[in-house]
């Protein structure tokens, strides 16, 4: 590892754990809530304890003012919710383009058993080593989604993570396998730091029980998006997460914490 990307990813981290809040949901959604005053709600989840928020290039001049000294990460490829399949992520910006933005890190989404795995796979090869010559670290979000492929099943999470590393990625995110005992194979199954996804839990206990999990399962941290930028209260939730990932805190515990009901 380079010291450039030795000290990006502390821009985007704290001592090796992260709390990344990835709104690129503009491209995929629409300007869904949470995202129409995106400096309103970049403000808040950074207030709150966010190492790093995460966009489309495009919105970059939204997100500088109001992230309050966290890490920026440019997202490099998408798909659209109403197009023909969801699956289908294209490139949408270079690491030249990123680092205009003012990245400090870059992003990347595979479709692991997907239709498109081939085409992604290829261009999560080529970025890295692009980003490798500038020292970006590479974030990739490396999911197990496939027809004949579940998207909590731990032998597919840790296919997809180790497929992230032996790409070239810094970082993976990928989805829970549901308990820590089952994801343990998933973080081992790599050398990289693996971050959860927030995927759709019954309410914040259990999204902060699925974060305690991870963690105690050797896991790195979260990437979490509509969990945190679409809750009632993005400001304390982010801090809530904040607290089990950085302070190691029970789930109960920074609830309570983050004063956020039950």
């Amino acid at each position: 590892m380079t010291p450039g990307i030795t000290a990006r990813l502390q821009r985007i981290g704290t001592d090796g754990r992260y709390v990344v809040v990835p709104m690129d949901h503009g491209l995929t959604l629409g300007a869904v809530n949470g995202l129409k005053d995106i400096e309103s709600t970049i403000d808040a989840v950074t207030r709150g304890g966010a190492d790093s928020v995460l966009t489309q290039k495009g919105i970059a001049s939204r997100v500088h003012d109001n992230k309050n000294g966290a890490g920026y990460i440019a997202h490099l490829n998408g798909s659209t919710a109403i197009g023909p399949d969801e699956n289908d992520k294209r490139k949408t910006g270079s690491v030249e383009a990123a680092l205009r933005a003012g990245a400090d890190a870059v992003s990347f989404h595979i479709n692991v058993g997907s239709t498109y795995e081939r085409e992604q796979i290829e261009g999560l090869g080529r970025l890295t080593d692009e980003a490798a010559e500038y020292g970006l670290p590479v974030l990739a979000m490396t999911y197990a989604r496939g027809p004949d492929t579940e998207g909590d099943d731990p032998e597919a999470l840790g296919h997809a993570v180790r497929l992230g590393e032996e790409l070239g990625a810094d970082l993976i995110k990928t989805g829970y396998s549901g308990d820590a005992g089952s994801f343990e194979h998933v973080c081992e199954s790599t050398r990289c730091p693996v971050l959860i996804a927030g995927g759709s839990p019954d309410g914040d206990l259990e999204s902060l029980r699925d974060v305690r999990g991870a963690m105690d399962a050797g896991g790195a941290g979260v990437s979490m998006g509509r969990t945190i930028f679409q809750h009632d209260d993005p400001e304390r939730i982010a801090r809530a997460v904040a607290l089990v990932v950085h302070e190691d805190l029970g789930a109960a515990d920074a609830l309570e914490r983050a004063e956020l009901d039950a």
